[in-house]
């Protein structure tokens, strides 16, 4: 969920709760020739082309449909499309401000729900036509106006995660749009991030049945082929906004096995791949392989059911947190591409105190914790655990060296696994895999702070353990209404204090987002994010 991102769905949103992340939905799309990483897009060979190893599925290429969480967002969806705003991607030392795209500049009344947004000047789709006033509201009809020519259940449902709390849209010129919000809402612009805007004539043409086949945005690059299960090819658009991208083309192939991706990058199939395996990397580094790393928003964790026994009792789920070793995960079995998660707060976000960092390896105090509950003859439990996916790492190793960790103090736990979109799935109905007491994943909690009450909010309709805290949805809602962004990563910061005492996770690493790259990959800024900006890459000869 996305990513749950892994997760993502519907303020709606929190991702997916992220239920964005979190719409499955497959697009089969019209075939085209294989490409590989040292051919020609564009005649010229001016920037090369990139092909990319991606963890897991192809999205839908329809706007907001998606279905492979954020990582098909980062590499194909935000590829195609934009929405008014977007993350400025070009900095490396803080997470990303949201900047104009679309729109180059917004202002709230004083009522924090009425939002005017100018729109970019000059700008067009990648099938020439305008973009203007007409688009936006052409595309808001289309996720938000039930009955619309071109609403569908599924686009209804991948916009409520963003664009859920839009109550009214009307054109004020051809240059300027008004949206109105239910209640404020502080993060708006960063909402609209991902509420991508398609070519109204391309919809049209194809009727939204089929437009997943021949997607038109304005993004950096265009649409070119889809061969479904085995890579999405896109070319670049020369007429972009920001400047044509350096690449002639961008290929991403889903290679969920990670000795696949190495095998791949190490044959020249691709010269990319997201999430190498850890224990590749020496001697991909020895092959010349650039391996780039970053902090950002990332959490791996177990979501624990809160109402089922033992697991309903927080000292079980504090003592459960105590008996992890962290460190060892993130040193020995993922070889420094993680730092230990001590709290619910990720590392690279503005909520995280060092002072809240709750859960050292103590597995003395585990056992007393358990005692203490009743249960010094520890219990049996169960969690799910994907295979691979959207920001997972290396999912079920991390979950066995949980489980030995947990045996060690009495806690007997069988692992369970499932594929990620069958994870995700299930969790975005508010149901278990394979119906187990915890799901094992990974998420963005503040990549899009939309997707944060889909998390640890008490009325999420995604699973969530069935964790309710009054007190973090009073701080959920106090954040969520305020502009100022100050305030809201106080109110932030106090409500995961609350979820890491609670405890209704297990806390384990934050992921440093690392990525493989052939050495003639060059010029790619690597954020505090979980998205990229392709634009600056090239591929040398």
């Amino acid at each position: 969920m996305t990513h749950r991102h892994p997760l993502a769905r519907t303020r709606s949103r929190a991702v997916a709760l992220p239920a964005a992340a979190l719409l499955l939905t497959t697009a089969g799309c019209a075939s085209g020739p294989a490409t590989g990483p040292g051919s020609d897009s564009g005649g010229k060979g001016r920037g090369g082309t990139l092909v990319i190893g991606a963890t897991g599925k192809l999205p839908n290429p329809d706007t907001v449909i998606g279905g492979a969480g954020f990582e098909g967002k980062r590499l194909v969806s935000f590829q195609i499309y934009e929405g008014l705003t977007r993350y400025d991607l070009s900095v490396t030392d803080k997470p990303p401000a949201v900047t104009g795209a679309l729109a180059e500049s917004w202002q709230v009344a004083p009522d924090a729900k009425t939002w005017t947004f100018t729109l970019r000047k000059g700008v067009t789709f990648q099938d020439g036509t305008a973009f203007d006033a007409d688009a936006v509201l052409f595309n808001l009809d289309r996720y938000l106006k039930k009955g619309s020519e071109y609403w569908t259940d599924a686009l209804g449902a991948a916009a409520k995660e963003y664009a859920g709390g839009i109550t009214g849209y009307r054109k004020l010129d051809a240059d300027h749009v008004e949206l109105v919000t239910k209640d404020p809402n502080g993060h708006f612009p960063e909402d609209l991030a991902h509420v991508l805007i398609a070519s109204p004539a391309a919809v049209r043409s194809t009727g939204s049945a089929k437009f997943a086949q021949h997607p038109v945005g304005t993004g950096p690059f265009a649409f070119s082929s889809y061969t479904e299960g085995q890579q999405i090819e896109l070319v670049a658009n020369k007429t972009y906004w920001r400047g044509a991208p350096k690449l002639d083309k961008l290929v991403v192939k889903p290679l969920p096995d990670a000795a696949a991706r190495t095998a791949a990058l190490r044959s020249g199939g691709v010269n990319w791949i997201e999430y190498p395996n850890p224990d590749d990397l020496d001697s991909l580094k020895a092959d010349g392989v650039q391996v780039l790393t970053n902090s950002y928003d990332h959490l791996w964790y177990w979501i624990l059911d809160t109402t089922k026994a033992p697991w309903s009792d927080p000292r079980v789920r504090r003592a459960a947190n105590f008996a992890i070793n962290r460190q060892a995960i993130a040193d020995k079995l993922l070889h420094g591409t993680a730092d230990p998660a001590y709290q619910a707060a990720p590392r690279a976000t503005a909520a995280y105190d060092k002072a809240g960092d709750a859960y050292s390896y103590d597995p003395a105090k585990a056992k007393q914790l358990l005692a203490e509950a009743g249960l010094s003859g520890g219990f049996a439990s169960s969690v799910t655990v994907p295979t691979g996916g959207s920001g997972n790492l290396v999912p079920v190793p991390i979950a066995e060296a949980i489980q030995r960790d947990l045996a060690a103090v009495g806690i007997k736990v069988e692992l369970r696994t499932t594929d990620w979109s069958t994870l995700i799935g299930a969790e975005a109905k508010g149901e278990v895999a394979l119906g187990s007491d915890a799901i094992a994943q990974s998420t963005t909690l503040f990549q899009s702070e939309a997707l944060l009450p889909l998390f640890v909010g008490s009325n999420s309709p995604f699973w969530t353990g069935h964790y309710a805290n009054p007190k973090v949805d009073e701080l959920l809602k106090s954040a969520a209404a305020s502009p100022d962004q100050t305030k809201r990563q106080a109110d932030y910061r106090q409500a995961l204090g609350l979820v890491t005492e609670d405890a209704p996770w297990l806390f384990v690493v934050n992921d440093r987002n690392p990525r493989a790259l052939s050495p003639k990959v060059q010029g790619l800024v690597q954020p505090q994010s979980w998205f990229l900006d392709l634009t600056t890459v090239s591929v040398r000869p």
